[in-house]
């Protein structure tokens, strides 16, 4: 996850209270997050004022330009002589949907070309209709990105968008557009079986193996979230510690990608050469199963990675405390809560991503 998807997550997720924190610390607007106040206030307003249009072209061309940031919106900032523009106070937007809408209608008119990834977040809301907005603009791979008013080619330096010198400018049109692939998490189940029943883990030649074991199954998948074409994809998969001699982590249906042997509990996947992905495409790379018994005398830990030529790798673990883990299979094992329930809770509390 990029910083400035970050700071739009935070928003989010934690709403007014990120921007309370953000005024508590002294936020300074910086190369990932900027503060503006809505002009466009007055009722008789039918499209954005002039003045935040003009705001909005500057931060979708500076942060396209650039890796990505955030405009929140109903901020008021001051200067600080030593550490630059800071958060102050709260200013909220009037009629914060209306205001919503008129920045939906305008960010596609802002730029050439438009930005079709910003995206827009109502960050709270009061009972009289104001609140604050975030707009959040990723890194664009159609860059450069000119406003439409004025005709300027903006970058982020520091907390401010500038002009792009004309070398910045030539190395833009000069850069390759670069594929970036997305990590997806799918087909996830959650199954209670019976060793009677299925006796694919814990065979007779084991003494006292357990009754019953929980199975977790999902597909590891690479979404090709750009406008290139990407090659060469791969996924490197570690089991560091499974928790105890009879869990196991299995990798299945990966006959499509050449295998290079690793050491045990390792998956190394890369894609035929002539596989390509093409933009929008998703790949599934393997299915794993978590197989988990009710004995677990040490932490579990499973580390991964997605990539493709020239894109950035995108990294993830399942990390699960011992302690949690036998919680975590005696819940499952009462069989008094929905499988979905328990593993949105199983992803949420101990799958990460970066």
């Amino acid at each position: 996850m990029s910083r400035a998807e970050d700071i739009f997550q935070k928003l989010v997720y934690f709403g007014e209270d990120a921007i309370d924190e953000f005024i508590v610390n002294l936020q300074t607007e910086e190369l990932f997050l900027d503060f503006k106040q809505a002009v466009s206030v007055k009722s008789n307003n039918n499209s954005l004022h002039r003045d935040d249009r003009k705001n909005l072209a500057k931060g979708i061309s500076a942060f396209g330009n650039s890796e990505g940031g955030v405009i929140v919106w109903g901020v008021e900032c001051s200067r600080d002589m030593e550490i630059g523009d800071v958060a102050k106070a709260k200013v909220k937007v009037k009629n914060v949907h209306r205001f919503l809408s008129w920045l939906e209608n305008a960010i596609s008119g802002c730029t050439i070309p438009s930005h079709n990834k910003v995206r827009n977040h109502i960050i709270s809301i009061d009972e009289n209709g104001d609140g604050f907005v975030a707009t959040y603009i990723p890194k664009c791979d159609i860059a450069p990105l000119m406003t439409t008013v004025g005709s300027t080619i903006y970058i982020r330096s520091g907390s401010n968008n500038v002009p792009a010198p004309y070398s910045v400018i030539a190395g833009m049109f000069g850069r390759r557009p670069q594929p970036n692939l997305e990590l997806i998490m799918g087909d996830k189940t959650l199954e209670v079986l019976y060793n009677a029943d299925e006796d694919i883990l814990y065979p007779n030649s084991i003494d006292n193996p357990p009754e019953k074991y929980i199975k977790i199954s999902f597909s590891i998948r690479g979404e090709n979230d750009s406008n290139v074409i990407a090659r060469e994809l791969y996924l490197s998969c570690s089991t560091i510690s499974t928790g105890s001699e009879y869990n196991k982590v299995r990798f299945l249906n990966y006959n499509q990608m050449d295998s290079i042997p690793g050491i045990d509990g390792q998956l190394n996947l890369i894609t035929r050469p002539e596989l390509r992905l093409p933009p929008r495409g998703i790949i599934k790379f393997t299915t794993v199963n978590i197989i988990l018994s009710p004995y677990s005398d040490e932490d579990f830990l499973l580390n991964g990675v997605i990539g493709a030529e020239s894109t950035a790798p995108k990294e993830f673990r399942i990390s699960v405390p011992k302690n949690k883990l036998r919680s975590f299979v005696a819940k499952c094992m009462r069989e008094e809560e929905d499988s979905a329930l328990l593993l949105n809770e199983f992803f949420n509390e101990f799958f990460l991503s970066e």
